[in-house]
């Protein structure tokens, strides 16, 4: 769970025991009930990724509540979704399947939950007609399971899924943008 540059810090501020007992009373490698339940909620999370070099992306994923699964104990699944085409995140995944998903509850109910571990990009799953709007799936294999202190985490409430985030026997809606002259002969057509 920690390498040498944490180690010299937490040795510098006093920290290795709390940091050692945290791993001990908190870190697991399995999906918790609890841990699933708080995904199913949550309608976006943070995912970090690095290419082959280690150089690191973070992006946005967002969806309507559920749309990260828990389906096993160690296994977590997630849909990717029609987007801007670069598959910054994804592309990484093929090149260095280490990940980091951070989900966030920012309402009365603050919480976190840190999930790291290896992914695989899948383009023909039996999941995929059970999550509208998939075009690919994303399979974590979690390594470290831990939640966070949300002692800083704002006082927030989201009010609505996004009307971009795909629904079942709906037409998807397009972005804008997608139509702007500087990119509109270059948008690939949607897959199905």
């Amino acid at each position: 769970m920690y390498h040498e540059g944490n180690r010299a810090l937490q040795d510098a501020f006093g920290s290795r025991a709390l940091a050692d007992r945290l791993v001990e009373k908190l870190r697991h490698d399995r999906f918790t009930e609890a841990d699933a339940g708080f995904i199913a909620a949550q309608s976006f999370f943070f995912l970090a990724t690095a290419d082959a070099d280690g150089r690191p992306d973070c992006s946005f994923k967002g969806g309507p509540p559920g749309f990260v699964r828990v389906v096993t104990p160690d296994l977590l699944v997630f849909p990717d979704y029609d987007g801007n085409g670069m598959f910054k995140s994804l592309g990484n995944i093929a090149a260095n399947p280490h990940v980091g998903l951070l989900f966030i509850a920012m309402g009365e109910k603050a919480g976190r939950l840190r999930v790291n571990g290896r992914a695989e990009v899948v383009a023909d799953d039996p999941m995929m007609p059970e999550m509208a709007g998939a075009q690919l799936l994303v399979k974590v294999t979690p390594t470290d399971i831990f939640p966070n202190c949300p002692r800083y985490i704002p006082q927030m409430t989201v009010e609505a899924t996004s009307p971009y985030a795909p629904v079942e026997d709906a037409a998807p809606l397009e972005p804008k943008w997608k139509a702007f002259p500087d990119f509109a002969d270059v948008v690939p057509p949607r897959r199905r």
